[in-house]
């Protein structure tokens, strides 16, 4: 019994270790440092640089518990929205809930481009991440959407997903300059010109 209850304080202060690796490798990601080293990482989580490799074999590894925590911790973010509220009613609670989203990720998304292309964990992640913004915006605007021919839906469709991806926010925030609420009126105007021309301008 007393074997076994050691094992089990291993394995749970095992798992905190790594949690608060994790932890310290997006909090530093938050303030700015894009690609923070390993021994940075360790000294912010308040564990040895010795511990860190023996918990994660690489930085692959330690991607993948990094992406893990901030997609548990983004779930707050994901407003379900109903597809039968009228198209303005619909359109402004996404438009609240994406820009909210869209701007808390930023400094994560920001590293997570940089990485991209060199990890296979961060790319995967990238994947899902964009796959279910794409789902979302297609079931809330289903109704429009399946109204256009079907020879313009999917340039549409995708315009419209474009439209509301981080790119286009990263767009209007850092490359325009524009504010929070000036970059959201941007959005705005953009689907609802996308979603109220019925396909004319996607075909």
């Amino acid at each position: 019994m007393a074997a076994h209850a050691g094992e089990d304080g291993r394995v749970e202060r095992g798992r905190r270790s790594r949690e608060a690796v994790a932890e310290a490798m997006l909090a530093l990601i938050n303030e700015g440092h894009l690609r923070p080293v390993l021994r940075t990482v360790a000294e912010r989580a308040g564990v040895s640089l010795r511990l860190v490799h023996n918990h994660f074999d690489d930085r692959e590894q330690l991607f993948a518990a990094a992406a893990q925590l901030q997609m548990a911790r983004m779930s707050r973010y994901v407003t379900a929205i109903a597809v039968d509220l009228p198209f303005d009613e619909r359109l402004d609670k996404f438009i609240a809930a994406r820009t909210r989203l869209l701007e808390v990720i930023t400094p994560v998304r920001r590293a997570a481009v940089g990485e991209e292309p060199f990890s296979t964990v961060v790319a995967a992640h990238m994947a899902v991440t964009r796959d279910a913004k794409r789902k979302q915006v297609m079931s809330v605007f289903a109704r429009e959407l399946d109204a256009v021919p079907r020879s313009a839906r999917k340039a549409l469709t995708r315009s419209v997903c474009a439209v509301a991806s981080w790119s286009m926010w990263e767009q209007l925030r850092a490359h325009q300059g524009l504010s929070r609420a000036a970059a959201r009126r941007a959005m705005t105007l953009m689907m609802r010109t996308l979603l109220t021309s019925g396909g004319k301008e996607s075909t």
